[in-house]
């Protein structure tokens, strides 16, 4: 695992606790198993931009991509 996805997966987790969502609603939303977004939080795959917008859109947040 790489840092930067550890760091995406740690966001992705805090954002669903702080919806009161569970993994598998989550999962749900985006047509996927349970365990792929708990593969996501723990940064365990590296994530596509289609995937990164089908998350954001299951946990209600807009999604941007930006460098800095």
């Amino acid at each position: 695992m790489s840092e930067i996805t550890e760091q995406v997966g740690s966001q992705i987790r805090e954002a669903r606790r702080a919806r009161g969502l569970t993994l598998k609603e989550v999962g749900e939303r985006m047509g996927v198993a349970e365990a792929t977004v708990s593969r996501y939080e723990k940064g365990g795959q590296n994530l596509t931009v289609e995937t990164l917008h089908k998350i954001a859109e299951a946990l209600g947040l807009k999604f941007g991509v930006f460098f800095k």
